[in-house]
């Protein structure tokens, strides 16, 4: 999909960036002072003020997915898109946590008393049955004799999931797993759907038991209550405005930021100022012409593991990712104590595979051309929503400042940590880049006449932590 987005560029005379290589089409780009008077249709309507006071506003109490914080949060994100004008829906879908609620956990082995370590998420159940030793139940190599039985499971070599899985797929009614190592009992994490109680032993006990195995039958009960999951509800917030229907080129252009904090922790930078970053661009975008429809997307769920943008990814056919040219994540870009010494305040583009695309060769010019002043790095890494995108095919990069600053995930992610200036920076910079894509005369249109003029910009190697 990115080499058609490229090659209709390309088509329209664009002089271009890719991947360090200059292409030019048979027009050459306009000069700096065009492309910055159409930036200006959009930066200087660009407010910080108004970004600070809808982090001041997220960031009045915690918006952990599946509170009433986070549904607070979302109701005020759909409200600002309606007021802007966009066609505004609120999705929910569920997802499940493990609860922990006066755990306990009982285990007999031929009348011999242990006390167990509770897996994470194990199914509350009591089972009786017959011991069979599995070794470390890799794919494969558990056998039908498991069925109606307790599976005794070496840990080591893949995760505790797969390892139920395999002996749950042959009918096994309880697991005790006994470590690989040290003295501990306290490991294992059981999925949601995994129907039986599992539990864990010392690595000793679990040696023991093997052995015993080998000169008479073990039969055992397991007993778990107050362990499994939940069902809780998370939302995304999806905005969408079509373009004039006598312009209209059938493309999308995305930008997206998560509304959902960590447990107990405000989030005004982690996520707030991507989401003030977000509905500031919807509003100064929402009576600009355009042949391309914008959506703009806050994601639940993404501290739980990024499950409300793989939700929505789910819901967005092959023929309608086909359509999204380009999604932009702005995620923590507010903090004044984030980005180190590094230019630019250490803002930087991530891309899932540390490759160049569409998204970071605009926004690379556009750094050069706002605010900033600077041209942008990129690099790679995952952790946020711009992976689901990247996955359908879709160019796609993180905004960030990198490194994060010392109280990322804490309960001092507060308001008085926000930095006006790297807030207007960097909707600034997303900003002149999705309007390039989606103004009437833009690459994305085959008769350009004005475009951004490429850069060189280089990969940097730096982590976030």
């Amino acid at each position: 999909m990115y080499r058609k987005t490229m090659a209709g560029l390309l088509a329209a005379g664009v002089a271009f960036s890719f991947n360090g290589v200059m292409a030019e089409g048979p027009v050459q780009a306009s000069n700096a002072q065009s492309s910055s008077a159409f930036d200006n249709k959009i930066i200087k309507k660009i407010s910080s003020d108004n970004m600070y006071n809808t982090v001041a506003n997220l960031s009045q109490q915690p918006r952990e997915a599946g509170s009433d914080g986070e549904l607070v949060g979302a109701k005020y994100i759909k409200s600002q898109f309606e007021k802007y004008g966009y066609e505004t829906e609120l999705q929910p879908f569920p997802f499940y946590e493990t609860v922990r609620n006066n755990v306990s956990g009982s285990l007999q082995v031929n009348g011999q008393v242990f006390t167990p370590y509770v897996f994470s998420g194990s199914y509350s159940a009591e089972v009786t049955g017959q011991v069979i030793h599995v070794g470390k139940a890799l794919a494969g190599t558990v056998s039908d004799e498991v069925k109606g039985k307790i599976a005794l499971i070496e840990r080591g070599d893949i995760t505790f999931v797969e390892k139920i899985q395999h002996v749950l797929d042959k009918g096994a009614i309880g697991v005790i797993m006994y470590n690989s190592s040290g003295s501990s009992n306290a490991f294992g994490q059981a999925a949601y759907g995994q129907n039986i109680p599992a539990v864990a032993i010392t690595r000793a006990e679990g040696l023991a038991l093997v052995d015993k195995l080998k000169t008479e039958p073990l039969s055992s009960t397991i007993k778990v209550t107050g362990s499994g999951y939940a069902e809780k509800t998370s939302y995304n917030v999806i905005a969408k405005l079509k373009p004039h229907k006598n312009k209209d080129n059938g493309q999308v252009v995305m930008v997206g930021a998560h509304h959902d904090s960590v447990h107990g922790g405000p989030g005004a930078n982690d996520d707030a100022s991507g989401v003030s970053a977000v509905l500031e661009l919807a509003r100064v975008m929402a009576n600009m012409p355009t042949d391309t429809e914008l959506r703009f997307v806050t994601f639940g769920a993404e501290e739980k593991g990024l499950l409300g943008s793989y939700h929505y990814a789910s819901t967005i056919s092959d023929k309608e990712a086909d359509r999204i040219v380009a999604h932009f994540q702005m995620d923590m870009i507010g903090s004044k104590d984030a980005g180190g010494d590094n230019p630019a305040g250490g803002l930087i583009m991530y891309t899932i595979d540390g490759k160049k695309n569409l998204v970071t060769d605009l926004a690379a010019a556009a750094g050069a051309r706002t605010a900033a002043a600077e041209v942008i790095p990129y690099g790679q890494l995952g952790r946020s929503d711009h992976q689901p995108f990247h996955e359908l095919g879709i160019p796609a990069a993180l905004f960030i400042h990198s490194p994060v600053e010392p109280w990322y995930h804490t309960p001092a992610d507060t308001i008085d940590k926000i930095d006006k200036n790297k807030l207007q920076e960097a909707a600034e910079i997303v900003g002149a880049s999705v309007y390039q894509i989606a103004r009437p005369d833009t690459p994305a249109l085959e008769h350009a006449r004005v475009a951004p003029g490429p850069v060189d910009y280089d990969f940097e190697d730096r982590p976030v932590q």
